[in-house]
């Protein structure tokens, strides 16, 4: 029995595997790269992290820079400055710790020309300093009077010293001569000009002479009672470990100056001294701060209105995706990791374009810094990368994961599957995240609580305003009776409040953003050229007795000298709190003891001088027995409005009611007082006069002064006032580069984020002409409902950006603040200028295609 073959079954073929994840992405990726649907996000990413990537290595190496040569005003990295001998303690740390070190004493002398000269003599300012000084900065000195300025790395050697034009021009003497300090004749060497860490204290109101430290002892000058101020400073070598030495250093020095109790030692830094210099780099720090914010803030809207676009193009797209079987975890996966790298590619562009245009910021301040910024950080390129994601995660990501929920009946019905607003909790998380953001980018609790919570109250109070405003128009404007332009404006913002709604709130925190921007530079540049304006007092003249006064006066005002401070000054020690008698043992601060320790210089006038401010009480004219005191001064011996303060002055007890306190900018170079009695006249009391102002240009004057008041010292503050101004300028041109940058990079951002919506209105406005309406009605109906969105925007950007800056102003910036009444006005026209800018430039494709092509590319689209 034969048995019949079976025919062969068939081999089974495996279903083919769909792509990966990965290779769809990524053609998705080209596929939308190509149509141009990823421009505006890839360029809103890439130019927000190119602002911030340039600001943030532009102010990294503007910082460095920045405390570097504010150093040199310092004479170190740190001081430590006391008013006895240092123990050999400090010194020997320095050096263990790897510190170059130089000592210096400084304190005033009498210096005398010989006899055969004429035997004048001069209050002076002697400094005895090491070999190894200066640490930081250099020394700028002249053969002769007329003579060009040198460099030197040193002081002068053993057997000479250097001195100021004051010394020769008071004693008659010339360089080479020999100048007699205490019982040793040292020899002139050069004319000094300026010097890197020269102070403005008391001990320098006397022309400088600078002398080697080796030649100290030999002139007896120091004396058991001699009141010096004995320095070490230090300095570590360039390096990565320069700042941690220091520290360390600093902490020591610290520990031991508590553990101690040594008194009347203090450390300097560039933290905590020349008052002028930190109040200039803290607010410049915090205005590059803000700008980072501000500019982080402009690119949070644009990413969200494009990320909400690219969406809304591709819900067709997704819809037949999911008719073809993909699930929605797939297509949410697909377009995530589409977006990543969207995200990298873009920050990736942003860190280089920043890098290069904070390049042009370095070349334009070439010419006002004297060597090389330091080389930047890898903290603002890596900050940079991690903004670029952040930004798309918190406000790109939530619309476009909706994709994945897009129904497959789309596909026959496309008023189905359309975005939803984002929900809460997505908003919330995003949001939580963004703000953490942004407060690390102020670096400054108070700043950035003001600046991100004041936007985040602007975007509610700008959303919720403008939903008010869109159901009153549509009121407002009847469909009869009213210009057709006008009527079909209304009907189309009433159409879509929603959106209206998005654009007034997205333009108008994008203008309040450019607002404060305006508004904080230009008042933040006039308060710094405010504190050391260009005819500041560079001298301050001391010990004019009263028999002098009148002559004085008269001789500085014939010289052209108008508008001088002119206080008289008594001196007295504190003696009495409330009726309690004072010791340094009442107060537990260093400096409380310090001022108990010493005598006050004390004043009177009838009116606040004009350079103080009220910062509590009333300044009351010829009160009997009111006082004025300075809030710090209050502050550190724990005083209120209504205690009594007692004063010895000359053997006289003075005692006196706390009327008023006052805010003393101790940087202003004016004439300042700790206290102040609010009366024009106070007969009974000894004291001599203090001036300071503003020398004339002719020469002599300071040598005509010698001559005619030989008792008088005058202080020539030039070299302080020159140094202060120098910086100055750095900041204020580094801080306008880096705002017209910003300022650029937030109108590119800005603009990206109005054209957002161009698609949309194309369609709109393809329908309205295939219906028979012409190019002029549709640019007359699209400038009205532009300009009146870009008003509204601007109007509210312009009330919120007034009370942001105000905010910022008192609370971090710390400088008065009134703002102008013009800036409302300015803001709603900047506004609709900048809406129908947007709109003009979005739109005039389209209206200059024929009919059918608009109508194929809305359908396309």
């Amino acid at each position: 029995m034969s048995a019949t073959a079976l025919p062969a079954r068939p081999a089974t073929v495996p279903p083919p595997r769909p792509p990966a994840v990965t290779t769809l992405a990524w053609r998705q990726l080209l596929r939308d790269f190509r149509a141009g649907e990823l421009r505006l996000m890839l360029v809103a990413v890439a130019l927000a992290v190119a602002a911030l990537c340039a600001v943030g290595f532009f102010a990294d190496r503007l910082a460095a820079g920045l405390s570097r040569d504010a150093l040199t005003m310092l004479g170190g990295d740190a001081v430590i400055a006391s008013d006895q001998p240092l123990p050999a303690a400090f010194d020997d740390t320095a050096r263990r710790m790897g510190l170059q070190r130089a000592t210096s004493a400084r304190f005033p002398s009498m210096a005398r020309a010989p006899d055969a000269r004429g035997g004048a003599i001069r209050l002076v300012s002697v400094k005895a300093v090491a070999s190894t000084y200066p640490l930081r900065g250099e020394l700028q000195v002249a053969l002769r009077a007329e003579g060009p300025t040198e460099i030197r790395r040193q002081g002068p050697q053993a057997g000479e010293v250097w001195v100021e034009a004051a010394v020769l021009d008071s004693l008659g003497l010339t360089v080479g001569d020999t100048l007699m300090l205490g019982e040793r004749g040292l020899r002139i060497g050069a004319l000094l000009r300026a010097e890197p860490d020269r102070d403005a204290g008391f001990i320098s109101f006397a022309p400088r002479v600078l002398m080697a430290e080796a030649d100290l002892a030999s002139t007896g000058l120091i004396q058991p009672a001699s009141r010096v101020s004995w320095r070490l400073a230090v300095a570590a070598p360039e390096g990565e470990r320069r700042q941690t030495a220091v520290r360390g250093f600093v902490a020591w020095a610290e520990t031991a100056i508590e553990a101690g109790r040594l008194r009347g030692m203090r450390i300097e830094s560039i933290e905590n001294a020349r008052p002028e210099m930190r109040q200039a780099l803290d607010r410049a720090s915090q205005f590059l701060q803000l700008v980072a914010v501000l500019a982080a803030l402009l690119a949070a809207v644009a990413v969200g209105i494009a990320a909400r676009g690219f969406a809304a193009r591709h819900l067709d797209a997704c819809a037949l995706m999911r008719v073809l079987g993909l699930s929605q975890r797939r297509i949410a996966a697909i377009y995530a990791l589409e977006l990543l790298m969207v995200g990298l590619a873009a920050s990736v562009l942003g860190v280089l374009l920043g890098l290069a245009v904070h390049e042009v910021f370095v070349r334009l301040l070439a010419g006002l810094v004297e060597s090389d910024l330091p080389a930047p950080s890898l903290r603002p390129g890596l900050f940079g990368l991690g903004t670029g994601l952040v930004l798309l995660a918190a406000f790109g990501l939530p619309p476009v994961l909706q994709l994945a929920r897009v129904p497959p009946l789309r596909v026959l019905r496309r008023d189905l599957g359309g975005l939803r607003p984002t929900s809460l909790g997505v908003l919330g998380a995003g949001l939580a995240g963004y703000a953490a953001l942004l407060m690390s980018v102020a670096d400054d609790a108070k700043l950035g609580a003001i600046a991100v919570g004041g936007f985040a109250a602007a975007w509610a109070l700008f959303a919720g305003v403008a939903w008010l405003a869109v159901q009153l128009l549509r009121r407002a404007v009847p469909e009869t009776g009213a210009p057709r332009w006008l009527a079909l404006a209304t009907r189309q913002i009433g159409a879509r409040p929603a959106l209206a709604v998005l654009q007034v709130s997205a333009l108008a925190i994008g203008l309040m953003a450019l607002m404060v921007l305006v508004l904080m530079r230009t008042d933040l540049v006039d308060s710094w050229r405010a504190a050391t304006p260009a005819n500041a007092p560079d001298r301050f003249i001391i010990n004019i007795q009263p028999d002098q006064a009148a002559d004085f006066r008269r001789t500085v005002e014939q010289a052209g000298v108008s508008g001088y401070d002119w206080y008289p000054m008594i001196r007295g020690r504190l003696t009495t709190i409330n009726g309690r008698a004072v010791t340094p043992a009442s107060f537990s601060e260093d400096r409380a003891q310090r001022l108990v320790e010493r005598e006050f210089n004390l004043s009177h006038a009838a009116t606040l001088p004009t350079h103080n401010t009220l910062a509590g009480g009333r300044w009351q004219a010829d009160e009997a027995d009111g006082l004025s005191v300075e809030e710090g001064l209050a502050r550190t011996l724990g005083l209120k409005l209504g205690d009594r303060m007692g004063f010895d002055i000359a053997g006289t007890a003075v005692e006196g009611r706390i009327t008023s306190l006052r805010r003393v900018d101790w940087g202003s170079m004016r004439v300042n007082f700790f206290v102040m009695f609010p009366r024009a006249d106070m007969p009974e009391l000894p004291a001599t006069y203090i001036s300071a102002l503003r020398a004339p240009a002719r020469a002599g004057f300071d040598a005509q002064l010698a001559r005619d008041y030989p008792n008088l010292t005058v202080v020539d503050v030039s070299q302080q006032i020159a140094q202060v101004q120098k910086v100055l300028d750095q900041v204020i041109r580094a801080v306008e580069f880096l705002f017209g940058f910003t300022l650029a990079a937030g109108l590119l951002v800005l603009f990206a984020a109005v054209s957002a919506t161009r698609e949309s209105r194309a369609r709109e406005f393809a329908l309205l002409r295939a219906m028979g309406a012409g190019s002029a009605l549709l640019r007359q109906v699209q400038r009205t409902e532009l300009f009146g969105l870009g008003a509204l925007a601007g109007l509210l950007a312009a009330l919120a950006a007034v009370a942001v800056s105000w905010a910022l102003a008192r609370q971090v910036f710390g400088f008065a603040w009134t703002p102008s009444p013009w800036v409302p006005l300015a803001g709603t026209v900047a506004g609709a200028l900048m809406a129908a800018l947007a709109g003009w430039w979005s739109l005039r494709g389209v209206l200059q295609r024929p009919v059918s092509e608009t109508l194929r590319q809305a359908a396309a689209d």
